[in-house]
C-alpha cells in the first residue's frame, strides 16, 4: 500500500508521525516546487520540507510548532529544529492512516 496520496491539484501528501497530521508537498509545475521521485511506496522529496503552525498576529508570545525534515527513500529525517518528540530521529513514513475517500482532493491509491 502506498505511503502517500496524490492531491487532485497536483503534489503529494503524507502522514507525519511527529506532527500526527498530514504534510502536503507541491510537485506541480506551478508555484513553489519540490522534486518527487515518483515512487509512492518509497518517496523522496527535495529540498527539505519545513512546516510551521500555531503562528498568531494577535498573540506575540505564541510559539510556532515546527516540523523540518528531509524525506528520502520512504524515510523521514527530522531535523533538530523540530519542536515535536521525533526531532533528530529518522523514521519510516507510516502507511496512509485514513479511510479510503476520507479526504476531499486526494486521489486514492489503487494498488493492493
Amino acid at each position: 500500500m502506498s505511503k502517500i496520496r496524490t492531491l487532485t491539484s497536483g503534489g503529494q501528501v503524507f502522514f507525519c508521525p511527529g506532527c500526527k497530521s498530514t504534510h502536503a508537498v507541491n510537485s506541480h509545475p506551478n508555484g513553489p516546487k519540490w522534486t518527487y521521485n515518483g515512487n509512492p511506496d518509497s518517496p523522496t522529496f527535495a529540498p527539505s520540507i519545513l512546516c510551521k503552525t500555531g503562528w498568531s498576529q494577535t498573540e506575540p508570545d505564541w510559539k510556532d510548532d515546527i516540523c523540518h525534515s528531509f524525506v528520502t527513500d520512504g524515510r523521514i529525517q527530522f531535523l533538530g529544529d523540530c519542536t515535536h518528540a521525533l526531532a533528530g530521529q529518522t523514521v519510516e513514513i507510516p502507511e496512509w492512516p485514513y479511510a479510503p475517500d476520507g479526504y476531499v482532493g486526494i486521489v486514492e491509491d489503487t494498488k493492493s
